[in-house]
């Protein structure tokens, strides 16, 4: 049979009810990744795409980069492009929601529908190789003499790092208000910063400086966990007396408008990817935790989320 009268036959079945339309729903992914290449969101989004693929819940993953405003620029184009779209996905997270609160974006994240939370990863602050502080408390004393000279650089505005830098700040009993916070559209923009010396503080996943940290090209400083890494002996913030946690988790989300059954054969096919041996080599090598939850559990953790970010920043001045 020719391959044209093939796909025919098999869509009259699937039109006259001898076959599920899910069974067509997501073999060709379409991955949102509303950030520029070589951060975070993109590593997940390839990695995930990739476990898709290799543990069969999708034939074909193709990929597009929109960064900018903490991911919400790739988001108006995801809820504007993909109603009702069986086969998008979009990678977001706590980023996002940070990014949602401070800036003023065109559409909400309530538009599209949630899929599932994949992982957790706490941030890292760096210094440049050649920079002239040598431990934290040297970088918090420049902080309470001159607030300004420091300048951290990050991901977007609202980014756990960003948020991180001014919950520092406050510990440190200085105005959160005052703290020089660049921000990158990308975590690859935001290393090129670091490793140029462009900035004093860099912050992102430990994930994305793992390797310049390894090559000594990035002095780490503190991690943002509650107890040290495993396998990395970097201190904490508690340890050096900044009590100061916060992590950042990454998830999926489908298209605007999808059906209860899209969704449960998109959230299948995701819990399906993420016990392929490439998303457990891909977790491990990136020092993800995994944090896995779907269906209504997840559609509170975000609103719940929501609730604890806005109120954090607004304690640390950023709202």
């Amino acid at each position: 049979m020719r391959r044209d009268t093939f796909l025919k036959s098999m869509a009259a079945l699937a039109a006259g009810g001898a076959l599920p339309l899910s069974a067509f729903a997501a073999a060709n992914v379409k991955m949102m990744i509303p950030a520029n290449p070589g951060g975070g969101w993109d590593t997940t989004g390839r990695a995930l795409g990739k476990a898709m693929m290799d543990s069969g819940a999708a034939s074909t993953v193709t990929y597009d980069n929109k960064g900018g405003a903490a991911g919400a620029l790739g988001l108006a184009q995801f809820v504007n492009g993909s109603k009702g779209d069986g086969n998008a996905l979009m990678v977001m997270g706590a980023v996002m929601l940070g990014g949602l609160i401070t800036g003023k974006p065109p559409v909400s994240l309530s538009q599209a529908t949630p899929i599932a939370r994949l992982s957790s990863e706490y941030n890292v602050f760096v210094l440049p190789a050649n920079s002239p502080f040598k431990s934290m408390a040297e970088v918090i004393a420049q902080l309470k003499k001159d607030p300004g000279s420091v300048k951290w650089g990050g991901g977007s505005r609202g980014s756990t790092e960003h948020i991180a830098a001014a919950m520092i700040a406050r510990e440190a009993g200085v105005d959160p208000a005052k703290i020089n916070y660049v921000a990158f559209r990308g975590g690859g923009e935001a290393t090129a910063a670091i490793l140029g010396g462009n900035v004093t503080v860099g912050g992102s996943g430990y994930s994305e400086f793992s390797e310049y940290i390894s090559a000594g090209k990035m002095k780490a400083l503190a991690v943002t966990s509650d107890a040290r890494l495993p396998g990395v002996n970097i201190p904490t913030l508690k340890e050096q007396g900044i009590n100061v946690v916060i992590g950042n988790w990454r998830g999926v989300y489908g298209a605007p408008g999808i059906s209860a059954e899209q969704r449960k054969t998109l959230t299948d096919m995701i819990l399906k990817a993420l016990k392929s041996k490439s998303w457990i080599e891909a977790s491990q090598k990136n020092n993800w935790t995994p944090a896995v939850l779907t269906g209504p559990a997840f559609d509170k953790f975000v609103d719940d989320d929501f609730a604890s970010l806005r109120a954090t920043m607004v304690k640390s001045g950023m709202v």
